[in-house]
């Protein structure tokens, strides 16, 4: 009866770093989804229909980061979930791998080279990539298949008591 309160807009968050250049292709990939029919490669489809929140420059914070871990998707060659490590960077003025949400953020804070840029979210459906551009596609991807229904709007959600 009241299905239209459920679609509600998705939030998506990047927190970009203006001098890293995968950063910089997720952000313009982000806002042509926005703008630009998608996917791309079908010029009569729409644009995708998010909200879109760019911090710039401003790592997460610690909760942040515990919700972000959590949304990573799990890799299947390792055997352990995704880390605070994970959002670590290899550049050269790191010299300490903190191993807590609390420790990465502080790091970061410090130095912003020390974690992999961009960073998106998409706080609805519980999905994050970071550092690269593909995990980015793939966010866009599972969007793109919301729209058109290929997945359905409660078929990610547990169900409980109340569903």
């Amino acid at each position: 009866m009241f299905s239209a309160f459920n679609r509600a807009i998705p939030q998506l968050s990047i927190f970009h770093n203006v001098s890293s250049p995968p950063s910089n292709a997720a952000l313009r990939l982000l806002q042509a989804a926005l703008s630009s029919p998608y996917p791309p490669s079908k010029p009569n489809a729409p644009p995708l229909k998010f909200n879109l929140d760019i911090v710039e420059n401003v790592p997460p914070n610690p909760d942040q980061l515990r919700t972000i871990i959590s949304y990573l998707p799990s890799d299947a060659s390792r055997v352990e979930a995704p880390s605070p490590v994970s959002l670590l960077s290899a550049h050269p003025t790191v010299h300490t791998r903190p191993t807590s949400p609390e420790g990465v953020a502080r790091l970061a804070a410090q130095n912003l080279n020390a974690i992999k840029w961009p960073i998106v979210v998409d706080w609805d459906h519980g999905k994050a990539a970071v550092g690269d551009v593909e995990g980015v596609k793939g966010i866009l991807e599972e969007l793109r298949k919301r729209r058109d229904g290929e997945i359905k709007p409660d078929e990610d959600k547990p169900s409980g008591w109340f569903s």
